[in-house]
């Protein structure tokens, strides 16, 4: 059955030409797609050759059937599918910049035991030399499954708790669910069932069902004192034992039901203004996240950036709230099948997204943990969850291989971060997802439209990490573009790869991702505890050259915490690098905008794809003689490596090439 997320959207491509549609309607909604060609059966197709009909021009339909409300239909005309989703995200609304730590990696089960289970799992990562941001509780983490509330025995401390975990850089999370626990001694339901704040049935009286607390009543969020009263329970005067340092997690927000009807609410009950729960249910999830956030922004009084989590989302839900694909389970074919669930939803608008990593249900081997690792490492949302029944699965619980290879994930993961945090800027900007598919690079190859099992990050990351059992040698599709000009370059040894289709060898300790030429890629090589350590750090530069030998990017940082970059207090700049002649080439980079006193400096500079040792390199900067460079050249890669341009983010520079 249909669950969590709920997005009536479909995009349609073929070379040249895209096209969305956005039936925006938050009932019960079933969408029956259908090929002209397939759906004409062997003599329908014998009847069109015999006759020559020209009714035979291969097309796709899709029907979508509501339950009730209004037929409220938008379409985006293209003519790229980037036109597409920037006019979607025009009408719906983009992701705002995430914090910096919430695209890190984030260490979740159901359920850390207590405070001194947090503090050996927080120093865990530490011990064994693995970046970590965020520990997560869920539900047994509260006294007695009542949300804002802690257990006196087993987190009698949570202040101090908290306060402990972001010593190290690091953040905390915490679950809140919209089932409120029947029980008048519990002050979110007095308070609730005394301003008749609840969903009512059709007589008038609340509406009950059962949930993790057993018999609840659930919060009416088309109630405006409803979110008023939502809004004022994350203060941190309010929210005891909450600081900024703690994050919010909205699950079981569809929402679910135990005793109900498929498992949710009755579509007969009754919301604020007499609307009937059938017209309105897809959006029940979106509506109290929306309340959860604007909580969140009054806590720090609009200052910093909160982080929220949410199962059930609808159009719009992207504006407030991340979301994971759900609870599944360490299968095969559910790591497989997180790519086109996350790139789906990417398309449809909702970019921070990811799946539970190895699994929510059962306890995965050693090899699906792995390449399950290898795969979130380049999805958006990075976060390993596991349900109360499963044996424990933090990374230093495993074989030494595994360990390393974890370790090699979230070291790739950390490296990468600028990179991922300039395109979460970006699509602030243009609605563009970070996690694209390959069309979205390459619109007119016909053969990439049904490829799933790899995809770009950004334009300029190819990914293509194994999710099958048993298999160490995969193919890989390396687009070569119109005019068969791209290149591709391997992203650990630099070396350029060459073919369309080719076959790789991927051993359990490799992952297949490739740099596309003409692409600068900025990366942190010094990999910390946690991201928020790293902000300041310098940068290194991944350049691969196109067919012409060029190439350009960009980079986007600010503090990473606070609404301040609303206000011009961030910095970005520009890198091109330019071939003059076979004798030249010049690295420029340019402060493009923003106020903000970035401290980092470009301490590295990879580039890839050259065809000869230079003679010297040389550096410009602002004001600055011209200063020789040291600089190393390997013949075998290609790859030139130029050490210590120290050039910061805020001033311009340009490196000289002489060969």
């Amino acid at each position: 059955m249909a669950l969590y997320v709920s997005i009536p959207y479909i995009l349609a491509h073929r070379a040249n030409r895209s096209v969305g549609a956005l039936w925006f309607n938050a009932a019960e909604t079933w969408v029956d797609t259908q090929s002209s060609v397939t759906s004409k059966g062997l003599f329908g197709k014998m009847l069109d050759k015999v006759t020559g009909s020209s009714d035979n021009v291969p097309h796709f339909d899709a029907h979508f059937i509501s339950e009730s409300g209004l037929v409220d239909v938008f379409f985006f005309v293209g003519p790229t599918v980037k036109d597409v989703q920037r006019q979607n995200s025009k009408l719906t609304g983009v992701t705002p910049l995430p914090p910096l730590f919430s695209i890190g990696y984030h260490q979740c089960r159901w359920n850390y035991n207590d405070e001194q289970d947090v503090a050996t799992v927080n120093q865990g990562f530490d011990d064994h030399d693995m970046p970590m941001d965020v520990i997560w509780l869920d539900i047994e983490h509260t006294d007695g499954k009542k949300y804002f509330t802690w257990d006196k025995h087993k987190f009698p401390t949570p202040n101090d708790m908290v306060d402990k975990v972001a010593a190290k850089g690091r953040k905390m999370v915490t679950i809140v669910d919209p089932h409120i626990k029947k029980d008048d001694g519990y002050y979110v339901y007095k308070d609730a069932k005394d301003k008749g704040l609840f969903v009512k049935r059709v007589d008038g009286s609340d509406f009950e069902g059962h949930c993790w607390p057993g018999s609840s009543e659930y919060l009416d969020f088309w109630h405006p004192d409803t979110r008023s009263y939502w809004k004022d329970q994350f203060a941190f005067d309010r929210y005891t034992g909450s600081s900024s340092n703690l994050h919010i997690w909205n699950d079981m927000n569809e929402p679910s039901v135990f005793s109900g009807p498929e498992i949710t609410m009755d579509k007969e009950s009754i919301h604020y203004g007499g609307i009937e729960h059938r017209e309105i249910h897809n959006m029940y999830g979106m509506m109290y996240t929306s309340a959860t956030f604007d909580g969140m922004i009054a806590r720090t009084g609009g200052k910093e950036r909160p982080f929220l989590l949410s199962r059930a989302g609808f159009i719009g839900t992207q504006r407030t709230a991340a979301i994971w694909t759900g609870d599944n389970t360490a299968d095969w074919g559910h790591l497989e099948i997180a790519a086109p669930m996350t790139l789906s939803l990417s398309i449809a608008g909702v970019p921070f997204v990811g799946a539970d990593v190895g699994g929510f249900f059962g306890n995965p081997d050693e090899q699906l943990l792995s390449r399950w690792y290898q795969t979130a490492a380049f999805q958006p949302f990075f976060r390993a969850h596991a349900h109360i029944d499963t044996r424990r699965r933090e990374p230093w619980l495993f074989s030494e291989q595994t360990q390393q290879i974890i370790r090699e994930a979230l070291r790739t993961r950390y490296a990468l971060l600028p990179y991922w945090y300039t395109l979460f800027q970006q699509h602030t900007e243009n609605g563009v997802p970070p996690m694209r598919p390959l069309f979205y690079e390459f619109e007119n190859d016909d053969l990439l439209l049904e490829e799933q099992k790899q995809w770009m990050v950004g334009s300029g990351i190819l990914a293509r990490p194994v999710v099958e059992k048993d298999t160490f040698n995969v193919q890989v599709k390396l687009p070569r573009g119109e005019h068969k000009t791209e290149r591709w370059f391997e992203w650990v040894s630099g070396n350029e790869v060459r073919g369309e289709s080719i076959y790789v060898d991927a051993p359990i300790t490799f992952t297949p991702i490739y740099q596309r030429g003409g692409t600068i890629i900025p990366t942190w090589q010094r990999i910390r505890r946690s991201a928020t350590l790293m902000k300041d750090d310098p940068i290194t530069l991944f350049v691969a050259l196109d067919s012409n030998e060029n190439s350009n990017g960009e980079i986007y940082l600010d503090d990473g915490n606070t609404h301040d970059y609303q206000s011009g207090q961030f910095v970005k700049a520009s890198f091109k690098y330019t071939t003059l002649s076979k004798n030249s080439a010049m690295l420029e980079g340019e402060h493009l905008d923003g106020k903000y006193a970035a401290k980092n400096w470009i301490e590295r500079v990879v580039v890839r794809g050259v065809e000869s040792s230079p003679k010297k390199v040389e550096i410009t900067r602002v004001s600055d003689p011209v200063q020789s460079l040291e600089f190393s050249y390997d013949h075998d890669s290609k790859v030139l490596v130029i050490r210590k341009p120290e050039a910061l983010l805020t001033s311009s520079f340009k490196v000289h090439i002489e060969f």
